[in-house]
């Protein structure tokens, strides 16, 4: 008997147990694999629920019912307006989760069936309640949302398990099963290992300390950014000086590392503040390497000494870390006697002093706004006496960003499809459009490409791994962005 949707789920969860009692993790994430999945389901139906801007009481019933909370079409609109969810959020996600479900069923010879095609077929089949339900929806975006991540999740599956039985060619494929073992008998396999298999089972191995040497390789193999590069890696050779000479018991002197960035959006500004925790920790400037991001909204509370109350929250969170304040120019933007933005400044100067051992607060924006919010306090250019200016990406750089994206969800551009792309982003940096946004356009004309792509092929009578796996020059021709 076919298990229902929800025993399905908690099926799924509980095989997140049993591999991470094998020692399995997913690659980059901090928490259990049972709640990373929570978390990963919960994303999948926001992607779906927010591609037609149009949250029904169905789908708020179907998120509620599924993990068990109670939801109203309120807050879920609420959330996807501040918070959207993209493909490449999803993908990101359930990549790392599949890469430990395949792993698994390649390792044990699926001895509890393909999970990692299970996990597919179940986010596909979730993603089908919320195109019809009883014959009454049939709604278009959300059945191409749903072809485009079903379609990339698919083929970095087949692309993974192509790669493992290249390099062990002289092994069997795990998933040629045996009839009892096929996908219509898996379901009902025990969902946990016994007990006295579960207590011989290895004990999660943890993290490997990230190595200076890897972030700093990391950081310098980033598109463009060419001068960011430059600073910062004056910077971090300052900082391993600096800790020689206090190894040696020589004398000190202070090193202010808050910063301001400053730059167009998509530039890379929150992705290298993200990678400069880390290289801090490397270096043992910071003693976590986390990144909190926060904008005017996470700050700055709407009453009397709320504001100072909030900001002061956000401070402890990111202590041992980075607190990165995007458009922190809005903090004052205003100076009314209504508005508190002034006041999460004050509050947070005064927690840089009283935390200056463990804390680093970057602050990012517009270059010219930038200027106007440290000349908005006396103490905010004294504080933040270091400033990396992130410069526009050129068509070329555009271009590589966009064959990065590619290359990691194993597509591959045609040589006419890589010629257009680069033709319309000589085009789009001329233009240079009040939406122009860098990096953030590449990321889109990604999404849109590979929905062209599904669209092409879902005319096609017979569509093989090449066909799945190319990009073409009808797929890109037709983008615009605005």
């Amino acid at each position: 008997m076919k298990r229902s949707r929800n025993e399905t789920l908690q099926y799924i969860y509980k095989l997140c147990d049993q591999y991470e009692a094998e020692g399995r993790q997913a690659k980059g994430v901090n928490m259990p694999m049972r709640d990373y999945a929570q978390f990963a389901v919960m994303k999948f139906m926001l992607y779906l629920v927010g591609n037609d801007k149009n949250v029904t009481d169905r789908e708020v019933q179907l998120i509620s019912d599924c993990h068990k909370i109670p939801l109203t079409k309120e807050y879920i609109t609420k959330f996807l307006e501040e918070k959207p969810v993209s493909a490449d959020d999803i993908f990101d996600i359930f990549s790392k989760i599949l890469v430990v479900f395949t792993e698994a069923d390649i390792q044990n010879e699926a001895k509890y069936g393909s999970t990692s095609f299970l996990l597919l077929e179940f986010l596909n089949e979730l993603g089908l309640e919320f195109i019809t339900y009883e014959n009454v929806r049939n709604d278009d975006r959300t059945t191409r949302a749903l072809g485009v991540i079903m379609q990339r999740l698919r083929t970095f599956r087949s692309a993974y398990l192509r790669n493992w039985l290249k390099m062990h060619h002289d092994k069997i494929n795990p998933f040629v099963m045996p009839e009892q073992d096929r996908p219509e008998q898996r379901m009902e396999r025990p969902a946990v290992v016994p007990e006295q298999e579960k207590k011989k089972a290895p004990e999660a191995s943890e993290k490997p300390e990230e190595t200076l040497e890897d972030l700093l390789r990391e950081l310098n193999n980033l598109t463009g950014l060419s001068h960011v590069k430059e600073d910062l890696n004056s910077l971090i050779n300052l900082l391993k000086v600096h800790k020689i000479r206090a190894e040696r018991n020589m004398p000190q002197t202070s090193v202010s590392l808050h910063m301001v960035f400053s730059g167009n959006p998509g530039t890379g500004k929150t992705t290298v503040a993200r990678m400069l925790g880390r290289i801090y920790k490397a270096v043992g400037v910071l003693k976590k390497g986390h990144l909190v991001e926060v904008d005017r909204s996470g700050l700055v509370s709407g009453y009397v000494g709320q504001t100072a109350m909030k900001t002061k929250e956000i401070v402890e969170s990111a202590l041992g870390g980075v607190l990165f304040i995007d458009e922190a120019y809005a903090l004052t933007a205003n100076t009314g006697s209504n508005d508190f933005g002034m006041e999460a400044v004050n509050t947070l100067l005064k927690a840089m002093e009283d935390h200056r051992d463990d804390l680093i607060v970057i602050v990012a924006g517009y270059t010219d706004l930038m200027q106007e919010f440290l000349d908005s306090n006396p103490g905010l250019r004294s504080r933040f006496n270091k400033q990396i200016v992130f410069e526009d990406y050129s068509p070329e750089e555009l271009l590589s960003i966009f064959t990065g994206m590619c290359d990691k969800a194993f597509f591959k551009l045609s040589e006419q499809a890589s010629a257009a792309v680069l033709a319309f982003f000589e085009n789009r940096v001329n233009q240079h459009s009040a939406g122009f946004a860098n990096g953030r356009d590449v990321r889109n004309y990604f999404e849109k490409a590979l929905t062209n792509q599904a669209n092409r092929l879902a005319t096609m009578i017979s569509v093989t791994d090449e066909d799945l796996m190319t990009i073409t020059e009808e797929d890109v021709r037709p983008i615009e962005l605005f």
